[in-house]
């Protein structure tokens, strides 16, 4: 029998699929919550990337972050709802950041990257997907 530390096979993806959804999801949860109580405070600064305004634009990131992160969270419609998530963070890294050095945005960087992982894996067994569709 092969040690498990050494095996090239994966322990449990569906774990790490949890794992990686509770992580990233509560991050998103966390990071729109502040902005969220913070709106009137942020809002003036904030900029209009889209072309729809910036309040717009504010709310469409609020509802990003927080809506798609507790979603994410649950593993409901996670591909999908990781999206949005994904979109956002494009924007903050190649747009917002863009004049920024690495060490400002890797933040935003690193979102963008996980949120890819999140779209590959999808939700996993853990999931209100699984529960809901039985897929």
């Amino acid at each position: 029998m092969q040690n498990r530390l050494t095996s090239l096979q994966p322990f449990n993806t569906d774990i790490a699929a949890l794992l990686l959804r509770l992580i990233f999801g509560g991050l998103f949860i966390y990071h729109g919550y502040t902005k969220l109580i913070a709106f009137d405070q942020i809002l003036p600064m904030f900029q209009d990337f889209l072309g729809i305004g910036a309040k717009l634009s504010f709310i469409l990131l609020l509802c990003a972050e927080l809506g798609c992160g507790i979603l994410v969270t649950i593993g409901f419609l996670t591909r999908i709802t990781v999206i949005p998530v994904f979109f956002a963070m494009n924007i903050a890294f190649f747009m917002a950041h863009a004049q920024d050095t690495f060490v400002v945005k890797e933040q935003s960087f690193t979102f963008l990257l996980v949120a890819l992982v999140v779209f590959v894996l999808g939700s996993g067994k853990y999931s209100v997907d699984k529960l809901l569709f039985k897929k």
